[in-house]
This record gives C-alpha cells, sequence and structure tokens, in this order.
C-alpha cells in the first residue's frame, strides 16, 4: 500500500489532511489518522478506525495525530495497535515525520472546493468543549501565507475558497496590528478578482467585526451562507456554557444580515442536553431554530469530558440528551424540507463535486446530471427534491 490519511472531524482536520497527503511520501507503508476529541463518540470512532486501519494494513506504520493523539494521549499510545502519535501543534512540520522540507504539491482531483486553515487553537474556555486542549492557543495565519495559498488553490481551478479555522473569527488578533477577519477576506478578493467564490466555515457571531459584516450583505462573491456556533438558545444555558453571547445577540445579527441580504441561509451548531437544562431551556433551543429559520443543522449531543468544568455540573440522563438531540435534528429538518422547497423553479449557480452533486452559493446541495466535471459551476433549474438534494 502507499500513504492513506483517515480525517475526522471539523473543515479544519479535512484541511490539515488534504496537506498531510501532500507532505508525506507517497510510497511508504504509512496510514496516519487524523483524529478528533470534541466528544466521546468522535474518541470510540478514532479507535474504531485504528483497529480498522491494523485489520487491514497489518505491515504498515500507524501513526496518530489530531485532537485526540493529544487530549486521549496515554489510552491511544497504549493500543496495540498504534506505533506512534504525532503532537497536533507539529503535524504539519515535516520534522515531526522525519521527511525532509519541501514545497508540497496539491492533488486537484481531491476537491473542488478549496479549505484553507488560516486560523487555529483557541483562546476561549467553554465549559464543555476539551478543543483548547487539542490545539493550544489561539494563533493566525499572516495575510500573505494566506494569499500564497489561495493562489496555489486558484492556479489548480479551485472553483471556491473555504476559509477554515478553530476560531474562525479571532483571526488576526494576534498579528501585528491585530486586523480583523473582515480585512483579510477583502485582501483575497481584491487580490484575485478571478475567484468566483469565498464561504466561510463556523463563525462566532459576536466577533463579526463591521468590514466583515458589510462584505457579508454586499459582495456577491461571498457566499450568503452563516454558519453560526450558536450552541444553544437559552440563556442561562449560554452563561453556564461560558459563551459569550445570549439569545437576543444571535436572532439581532441575523435580523441585521437578512434585511441586507435577504437570501442568507443560516446554519448553526446546537448541543443538546448541556448539564442543567431544564425542559424549558431545551424549548428554547427548538423555538430559537425557527426563529433563525437554521437550515443547516450541526446537533451534538452532550458528551461528558473529563477535566472540563461541566462535567462537575448536573448532568441530563441520557436518554433525554438522546431525545432532545432527535427533536432538535427533526426541527432542522422541517426547516429545511421548507428551504429548499422555495428554491424549486429558480435557477441557481452550482458548483460541482465529485460525487455527483454540486452546492448552490446558499450550501444547498443539487443532484447534478451524470458526467458533470467536478471544479465546474454551472446554471441548474431544480424541479423536484429527491432525498434531501435539490434535482
Amino acid at each position: 500500500m502507499s500513504l492513506e490519511v483517515i480525517s475526522f472531524g471539523c473543515r479544519l482536520n479535512l484541511s490539515e489532511s488534504d496537506q498531510l497527503r501532500a507532505m508525506l511520501p507517497q510510497d511508504g507503508d504509512l496510514v496516519v489518522i487524523n483524529s478528533c476529541a470534541v466528544t466521546a463518540e468522535a474518541v470510540r470512532q478514532t479507535r474504531q478506525a485504528i483497529r480498522r486501519a491494523r485489520r487491514e494494513h497489518p505491515g504498515a506504520r500507524l501513526l496518530v495525530t489530531g485532537c485526540a493523539a493529544e487530549v486521549e494521549r496515554a489510552s491511544l499510545a497504549a493500543m496495540p495497535e498504534v506505533d506512534g502519535l504525532i503532537a497536533n501543534a507539529a503535524k504539519l512540520d515535516p520534522r515531526a515525520w522525519n521527511v525532509p522540507p519541501r514545497t508540497p504539491a496539491l492533488d486537484r482531483t481531491r476537491h473542488s472546493r478549496a479549505f484553507i486553515g488560516v486560523q487555529n487553537g483557541c483562546d476561549h474556555a467553554c465549559t464543555f468543549c476539551v478543543i483548547p486542549q487539542g490545539r493550544g492557543s489561539s494563533r493566525s495565519l499572516p495575510v500573505d501565507q494566506v494569499l500564497q495559498q489561495v493562489d496555489r488553490f486558484v492556479q489548480l481551478g479551485a472553483g471556491e475558497v473555504v476559509l477554515t479555522g478553530v476560531d474562525l473569527t479571532s483571526w488576526g488578533h494576534d498579528l501585528p496590528g491585530a486586523p480583523r477577519l473582515g480585512s483579510l477576506v477583502e485582501a483575497i478578493l481584491s487580490a484575485f478578482p478571478d475567484l468566483e467564490r469565498l464561504r466561510l466555515s463556523s463563525v462566532d457571531g459576536i466577533e463579526i467585526d463591521p468590514l466583515l459584516f458589510e462584505l457579508l450583505v454586499t459582495e456577491l462573491r461571498v457566499m450568503p451562507h452563516v454558519h453560526l456556533s450558536l450552541q444553544h438558545g437559552n440563556d442561562l444555558i449560554l452563561k453556564r456554557m461560558k459563551r459569550r453571547h445570549l439569545r437576543a445577540d444571535a436572532l439581532r445579527l441575523v435580523a441585521d444580515l437578512r434585511a441586507r441580504r435577504p437570501e442568507l441561509a443560516v446554519g448553526a451548531d446546537l448541543i443538546a442536553g448541556f448539564p442543567t437544562e431544564s425542559a424549558q431551556a431545551h424549548a428554547d433551543s427548538l423555538s430559537i431554530i425557527a426563529e433563525l429559520n437554521v437550515v443547516h443543522g450541526h446537533v451534538f449531543p452532550y458528551s461528558r469530558r473529563p477535566g472540563t468544568p461541566a462535567a462537575l455540573m448536573p448532568q441530563v440522563d441520557g436518554r433525554a440528551i438522546k431525545a432532545r438531540a432527535a427533536e432538535l435534528r427533526a426541527a432542522v429538518a422541517a426547516q429545511r424540507d421548507e428551504w429548499l422547497t422555495a428554491h424549486l423553479g429558480k435557477p441557481l449557480g452550482v458548483l460541482a463535486e465529485r460525487d455527483g452533486t454540486g452546492h448552490a452559493p446558499s450550501f444547498a446541495r443539487v443532484l447534478l446530471p451524470p458526467g458533470t466535471p467536478a471544479g465546474t459551476i454551472l446554471t441548474v433549474t431544480p424541479n423536484r427534491i429527491i432525498e434531501g438534494l435539490l434535482a
């Protein structure tokens, strides 16, 4: 076998996995598990992948990196299938892998969208989260290095650039002059006038700066899609999570954005069953889905993570957590079905992926004709919905 990189978790991990594939030698028997630790389930999946990879590649060298390699270091290192761990902070450093530094060749065949990690780590201390333990403090990629990465992907013909980060909207605070994310987006759009689509991954709404707001509502090349790190719809739970926004902040932000750009699609991360969550608090999360018209939902059942303040709070019964997560997902699905129906009969610019589907600017997924070349943007007027896909 040659190199195999197995990735879990966030878009930043996906971006880093692409860089690992480009950096590491292709002719060695090497399996890399790029792990996630955001929930206990993510760690379980990492262990499962390690065992499966060892069964499938008994003679390969198997190395583990990513957040679980930090948060669960001792237990993963003790697994007999694992040959070694690579520190998460060092995984993009060739020296950590004993390979010569070089300018890696990017593989155009992998993605029609370019995921670029511009920020890493987090300085906040949300009471449920272990990611600062796995990623360290917040740090930003300087503008010139971001532009270099964008240029390489543009040269490869990427149809869309997606900016990613652990806490994307904190980009710039550690750079000279403490620039804000809006200035980075403006620099990319200015440097690459032929770049057709720029998208943001998950953002903390309270950190959206004035320039970024203006670009979101006025610049057509910035996709009309905001995914909020919302987490909950109840103020008391948000305070116990140690989030920096309240329910009204999210409602006001989305109302202000939609007043200027009505077609804006909203996504949200939501946690079900956070410690002390009452039935009324859960109802507040359900209702904010409708009030914000959340059509892209990432719902996480609360996962007790050792070493976090939330782990010491009164816990919600596991069966209730599972049921509440299902209710949140159903609420998002109801909003999404109505939203998808509103797309019917309207022409959409769709960026083709390699799996026979593509994404509209709003991130609605569209079924494309067989043989559509990946990376191309074509106009599609959907007239039906097939298993959640416009067609």
